[in-house]
């Protein structure tokens, strides 16, 4: 007499044989990346038309003659000073003997080491006046005294101090980016969720183990941000830092320029570090994309 399955081996038994499962393409990716894209080419695209508007409005100035090409250099007068000061002409290298990538390079050189300096230092005051309270009573004077000062008004003193080569240009830039650094580091530190840090210290971890594993990565985006702000600091200090001996340099090349109304090559130069900044600026925020990918989400 045949006997009849139970419930148990009834929903056991599969309905259909069971294969080999094949991944599928990723299509709901590749949906989400097409707005993307999208969104990206039309700020390229806006960015291209604003940048040729503005163009095409500068030529139109210098067409009409409002000013003197003294005053307000035409375009074709900029590109030709960019051809002159980037090789040889009449058996001139340059301007004063250095091309204009080289200018710019002694001055970027001067801009990561005197504000790779300052970003050091503001980051370990930074620290210090987020965790002690005592640090910060002490510093924090003094830290808002140097960030209300404008370049020039301490640059004497550094030349009488360390005179005309490269320890004032320096000095002037590590005292432009680290206020900046300090006060995001140690608004940023002082901010850190308090429930983590009780969570470090409830499962035994120290107060230089609660800092570095739960404090600075919950701080890290706003000081990353200090940092962007100091190298912008320290890019509008250069000429600043180049005004006395600053030949070599970008900043001297615009300060030299200037003294014989050589208005084409003042406006190369400010083209120069304007870019140069901009690609700096650019690569500042990959890293910190990179660094603090967590960054804008809770």
């Amino acid at each position: 007499m045949p006997t009849t399955p139970s419930v148990r081996e009834r929903t056991a038994e599969p309905s259909e044989p069971a294969g080999p499962v094949t991944p599928g393409p990723p299509a709901a990716a590749g949906v989400r990346r097409r707005p993307e894209r999208a969104a990206l080419l039309r700020r390229i695209g806006l960015r291209v038309l604003a940048l040729a508007v503005l163009l095409g409005l500068w030529q139109l100035v210098t067409a009409l003659q409002l000013w003197s090409p003294v005053l307000v250099p035409s375009p074709a007068a900029v590109w030709r000073a960019l051809l002159e000061t980037s090789g040889t002409h009449d058996g001139v290298r340059g301007y004063q003997g250095h091309t204009l990538i080289e200018h710019l390079g002694i001055s970027l050189r001067r801009i990561f080491v005197g504000a790779g300096a300052g970003v050091v230092a503001g980051l370990l005051a930074g620290v210090l006046m987020g965790t002690l309270p005592w640090v910060r009573v002490v510093l924090e004077p003094a830290v808002a005294f140097l960030r209300t000062l404008p370049p020039l008004a301490y640059f004497s003193l550094l030349i009488i101090w360390f005179g005309i080569d490269e320890a004032p240009k320096l000095w002037l830039l590590a005292i432009a980016a680290m206020p900046p650094v300090a006060v995001a580091t140690a608004s940023a530190v002082a901010s850190a969720p308090t429930a983590l840090i009780e969570a470090a210290r409830a499962i035994g971890a120290r107060r230089g183990q609660v800092v570095t594993s739960v404090v600075l990565p919950s701080a890290l985006p706003e000081i990353l941000v200090g940092v962007r702000l100091a190298f912008g600091i320290a890019y509008s200090s250069v000429v600043a830092a180049e005004t006395v001996n600053g030949l070599p340099g970008i900043g001297g090349l615009i300060r030299d320029a200037q003294r014989y109304n050589q208005s084409d090559t003042v406006v190369l130069g400010l083209f120069a570090i304007g870019v140069s900044g901009l690609l700096i600026d650019a690569a500042l925020r990959v890293l910190s994309d990179r660094l603090a990918p967590w960054r804008g989400h809770t």
